[in-house]
């Protein structure tokens, strides 16, 4: 089958020699989005239980969740590496000691590879970054940065509490340290056509970045979001119309930069919106029958490093 971009998995089997799986890992943290260091509501896509089976059914210890995280997916992945993600909530907002014990506790586990650690670009200070580095000596770890946008307007809309300097300030640093980065970028958000998605992945294609996650903006339940969408306030794109956002970005992303996922998902007791979120294949389908239409791939119009506008607006 032909391969239109870069994927995950590929990447991991050129890495590790093997299939490899993220267990996902919730440490418990808050995000100062929603306790009141910067605002109280969140942002207004995010319910931490659409994406944490732990938040859902009960925090266990990191070794407890490692373990049942791993039982789940041995069954069909027998012969796979595992790597520890810390996915839900801010996964650097805490004390620089307390983080270093959390994530020893996943590294010192028998059947962990290495560590992904998801969090906020404005939760990355020079301590934390220290204490990321140290740890990528020791064992493979990625930093994924929620950007969602790189238009101020949008962040704002969010409620994200923070702005696109923030991230580029991030990028900065922990490229400084040689840190692996993954950027988290939603498609389709409500004013943003096809010229923002098309800056926004021409300005990461100018950044030191390992990987990509696209996801399209999805309504869970109980969030600010889902109140707008059933007040009719938010449009959300179609299968197509994603695809077609999807390829135009992936178009303008180097070939070298890792597509960890197309599209997000939610548990079906969750979601409300769109009912083709539900199905995890049906964006995957839909872009690469984009790609065969359009007779392209990843990285067909992207631009030399150095030839793109250096900020977001």
């Amino acid at each position: 089958m032909e391969e239109y971009y870069y994927p995950l998995s590929r990447y991991f089997r050129q890495t590790f020699g093997r299939p490899v799986r993220k267990v996902s890992v919730d440490a418990g943290f808050s995000c100062p989005n929603r306790d009141g260091t910067i605002a109280a509501g969140g942002c207004i896509f995010c319910d931490n239980r659409a994406f944490s089976p732990a938040r859902r059914l009960g925090i266990g210890s990191i070794t407890q969740q490692i373990d049942e995280g791993i039982a789940r997916v041995s069954r069909r992945f027998a012969e796979a590496a595992f790597i520890a993600y810390f996915q839900p909530s801010t996964n650097t907002y805490a004390p620089v000691d307390r983080l270093e014990a959390i994530y020893r506790q996943a590294i010192g586990h028998p059947k962990i590879s290495g560590l992904a650690i998801g969090t906020r670009p404005d939760c990355v200070g020079d301590e934390v970054l220290d204490l990321l580095a140290r740890l990528s000596r020791e064992t493979w770890l990625s930093l994924e940065l929620g950007l969602q946008s790189s238009c101020d307007q949008t962040l704002a809309f969010l409620n994200r509490g923070h702005d696109f300097a923030s991230f580029l300030d991030a990028v900065k640093r922990a490229s400084q340290r040689n840190l692996r980065l993954g950027v988290h970028v939603i498609l389709g958000l409500p004013g943003e056509g096809r010229r923002q998605c098309r800056r926004t992945a021409e300005i990461l294609a100018d950044l030191p970045i390992h990987s990509i996650k696209l996801h399209n903006l999805y309504v869970v339940r109980d969030t600010p979001l889902a109140e707008l969408w059933a007040a009719g306030q938010i449009p959300l794109p179609s299968l197509e119309e994603y695809a077609d956002l999807a390829v135009d970005f992936l178009e303008r992303t180097p070939g070298d930069v890792v597509i960890e996922r197309l599209a997000g998902d939610a548990p079906r007791d969750f979601l409300l919106a769109p009912a083709w979120s539900a199905d995890k294949n049906a964006p995957r389908q839909a872009i690469e029958r984009q790609f065969a239409r359009r007779g392209t791939r990843q990285g067909a119009l992207a631009h030399p490093k150095g030839e793109n506008p250096p900020m977001g607006g």
